[in-house]
């Protein structure tokens, strides 16, 4: 597989379970169902660390009385216990350290969390499906997968939100505001657990492992998502379709391929997406940036999958193999796609003339035979195309 045969773009390259390329700017939200670009990561049971919505003060503290504290760093305000919690975000401090692992924590009770990583203890189980969480806040997150219900709401949108934690993640969306920056390139991001993880790209560091294949990874929650590699869980069905999804989020992102919303758009063309980490990869066309360098080639990517995939062009792993013929895939998409040669599958259809095609990237193509949209031009002669590969083949 070389780069022109698989041009790597938001709508050819389709994101699934078992791809998992999750960084920090691929990975959604999983229970508010939103991917909020370089603020993409869900907050499990095994990886809690504070945030300011955790210790804030909130009206109904103001209604009862409560002392307020300004943060003298940037102006936030919190109670006389929230502050002191707070304040660690600024200082690093972190006092509260696991005697098993060394592992450091803001706060005692993120410790305590934590130690049931090692213990596996789990005391608090769902009584409609029997999934068992170590937090009792984690199992009520759960239970309104269940309910639907989400009772945070954004007052600038109204975008509802499962947890109070991701209302504060989408907020950030419209103020613009990133407040935690690296060290290492400068590069600043929405949250501490992203800014966390980003680092972990300079230093290599994967501290969770795979139990069953030993496959390591940068974040908690990339983990559980690899897991169900090996289970095949996947608890979110698609009502219209009914093609199932192992996060609720990405449950989420699929609908609107049937709804048609894209409620992402770019500042500079106006174009929209579906999903807002497909927009941050396509704001990149405009800026030019590509921060993943392959290490033998001196390559760059936009997205460090597209990296990940280009090395196994270097090493020929492909991992991803036809279970009825053998064939293997260096992407888990391409051996999906392959898969429905076998089973005679084309889930894309066209809403104007019923054609059908086994990829979304071929129907959004074929689509442009319809409206006549040539978006691809030669940068030499200037003859444009209706899809990439056209344009790729006339180039050579």
């Amino acid at each position: 597989m070389t780069e022109t045969d698989v041009p790597m773009t938001e709508t050819d390259v389709p994101m699934t379970e078992t791809d998992v390329p999750m960084t920090e700017t691929d990975v959604s939200v999983a229970e508010a169902g939103v991917s909020v670009a370089e603020a993409d990561v869900s907050v499990t049971e095994a990886d809690v660390s504070v945030t300011e919505a955790d210790v804030s003060v909130t009206e109904a503290d103001v209604s009862k009385g409560k002392r307020t504290h300004c943060c003298s760093d940037c102006g936030k305000t919190f109670t006389s216990s929230g502050i002191k919690i707070h304040q660690r975000i600024h200082t690093g401090e972190k006092p509260y350290s696991c005697d098993q692992c060394g592992k450091s924590f803001v706060q005692s009770g993120n410790l305590t969390s934590h130690k049931r990583t090692h213990t596996r203890e789990k005391p608090y189980s769902c009584c409609q499906c029997g999934k068992s969480f170590t937090e009792s806040g984690c199992l009520t997150k759960h239970q309104r997968t269940h309910t639907g219900e989400k009772p945070y709401s954004c007052d600038q949108c109204g975008k509802s939100f499962g947890q109070s934690g991701h209302l504060t993640v989408h907020q950030r969306i419209h103020t613009g505001e990133k407040s935690y920056s690296c060290d290492q390139c400068g590069k600043s991001f929405i949250t501490s657990n992203i800014l966390t993880q980003h680092k972990r790209t300079h230093t290599g560091e994967k501290p969770y492992s795979c139990d069953q294949c030993g496959k390591s990874f940068m974040a908690s929650n990339i983990l559980t998502r690899h897991k169900r590699t090996h289970t095949g869980e996947k608890s979110y069905s698609c009502d219209q379709c009914g093609k199932s999804f192992g996060l609720a989020g990405e449950l989420t992102v699929h609908q609107r391929i049937h709804t048609g919303v894209k409620p992402f758009s770019c500042g500079q063309c106006g174009k929209s997406f579906a999903a807002s980490s497909n927009l941050t990869v396509h704001q990149r066309t405009h800026t030019g940036e590509k921060s993943y360098g392959c290490d033998q080639c001196g390559k760059s990517f936009v997205q460090s999958y597209h990296l990940t995939l280009h090395q196994r062009t270097h090493t020929g792993e492909k991992p991803f193999s036809c279970g009825q013929c053998g064939k293997s895939f260096a992407a888990s998409s391409n051996l999906t796609v392959h898969q429905r040669t076998h089973t005679g599958e084309k889930p894309y259809s066209c809403t104007q003339c019923g054609k059908s095609f086994t990829q979304l990237s071929n129907l959004i193509s074929h689509q442009r035979t319809h409206t006549g949209e040539k978006s691809y031009s030669c940068d030499q002669c200037g003859k444009r195309y209706s899809d990439k590969r056209s344009l790729i083949k006339h180039q050579k």
